[in-house]
């Protein structure tokens, strides 16, 4: 068993404010554009350093969407800021049309996404984003799972053209990733070695996941824990390695069960190796207001439902 601990709890969405303002310092082609949420997505700093290159466009989605499409043609490299629910389901026209079809340099970056937005309640905690997104073609999905990674990843998609969707979240979470970790976009990061089971995490669901290995290894399994950062392209190659080898998979994610990360694994097995797998989501419902915790453990996406997920898909093997 690989021990995991944190000193610290930071939310994602600081990963990405701090990305962005170390992005505005070394790319002066980087620019930032916010929907009337600067302090929600900690873009204030890079606002304030770099005033001539951020674009406060209101309460006007699709118009930022726009806006961010057009810089691109002159060179620029946009980072658009928003609440997941609106940065997708409201504006998803305008990104296929503006954005995926012509292939277009926009970084859709994210926050607040999933169940632990919390006592916001079901209208803003989207769970259909990643499905939505990685559905379109020239699309990038990536998906960090604490300020570490996301910092990380926000100045590496700066690099990568094409567009990017960006995910991450409101809550302070464990941070137990390298501070000085390289990003690398479509690698899985294999975090601990087993061999009974196969566990396959994303977002916040890597630490939970992590707890439920820790779990499982006093009962005497031995699980892998694999964090799938990147949705889209997906690390087929990483997943078919790890499930050879254990014979079995659960999937974990801050999602709906349609159109997430599950989906994404059993369709890598079912075309390659099928394998028994579970899918640790939320299982086709609405959220609901409360505390990330309450929201996680009433719609089983915590470490205790991997725990179990876990061993139902040893049963099956």
């Amino acid at each position: 068993m690989t021990k995991f601990t944190y000193t610290e709890k930071k939310d994602t969405r600081s990963g990405f404010g701090d990305g962005l303002l170390e992005l505005g310092r070394t790319n002066p082609n980087v620019v930032g554009l916010c929907a009337d949420l600067i302090g929600s997505l900690k873009m204030g700093a890079f606002q304030k350093e770099f005033p001539e290159r951020f674009f406060q466009v209101g309460i006007a989605e699709a118009n930022m969407i726009g806006l961010a499409a057009g810089m691109t043609i002159g060179g620029k490299i946009p980072f658009t800021g928003t609440f997941a629910n609106f940065s997708t389901g409201r504006v998803y026209d305008q990104i296929r049309q503006s954005v995926a079809y012509s292939e277009k340099n926009v970084k859709i970056c994210a926050s607040h996404a999933g169940l632990t937005l919390g006592e916001d309640g079901a209208t803003h905690q989207i769970l259909e984003d990643i499905g939505m997104m990685k559905m379109l073609p020239n699309m990038t999905v990536i998906n960090p799972c604490d300020y570490n990674q996301t910092k990380a990843a926000t100045i590496a998609i700066a690099d990568h053209h094409g567009p990017v969707y960006l995910r991450f979240g409101r809550p302070k979470v464990p941070i137990f990733t390298p501070a000085d970790q390289k990003f690398e976009i479509g690698k899985a990061l294999k975090l601990i070695e087993g061999s009974d089971v196969s566990i396959f995490a994303t977002g916040h669901l890597v630490w939970e996941a992590i707890e439920a290995e820790a779990v499982l290894a006093e009962e005497g399994i031995n699980a892998e824990v694999i964090n799938i950062h990147t949705i889209k392209p997906l690390d087929a190659e990483a997943i078919l390695e790890s499930v050879a080898k254990t014979g079995c998979a659960v999937s974990a994610e801050e999602h709906q069960m349609n159109g997430g990360l599950g989906d994404s694994v059993a369709q890598t097995l079912a075309l390659n190796n099928p394998s028994p797998l579970e899918m640790v989501a939320v299982n086709d419902s609405f959220g609901e207001s409360g505390t990330p915790a309450q929201l996680m453990t009433k719609y089983g996406i915590d470490a205790k439902n991997i725990v179990l997920a876990a061993k139902k898909a040893m049963e099956r093997k």
